[in-house]
């Protein structure tokens, strides 16, 4: 199997949709009360950190890839 490239901003997403998930299995057995005003604003403040941090894994890999071409120019 290839090697692929680590992303954090989608392992960010994904454990923050699976928090949300898990207070919804525990809210819907009893065990716990959440008010679904708690979960949404948690899971739209993670999606957005986990966009921010994709943007800037993206920019700092742009970054790097075009300073490696400049420096193999020369």
């Amino acid at each position: 199997m290839r090697r692929h490239e680590f992303q954090p901003g989608r392992l960010i997403a994904g454990l923050v949709l699976v928090t949300a998930g898990v207070f919804y299995l525990l809210d819907s057995t009893g065990r716990a009360d959440l008010p679904w005003f708690a979960i949404i604003p948690m899971t739209l403040g993670g999606l957005s950190l986990a966009a921010l941090v994709g943007l800037v894994t993206y920019a700092v890999r742009r970054d790097r890839r075009d300073r490696i071409t400049e420096s193999s120019d020369r």
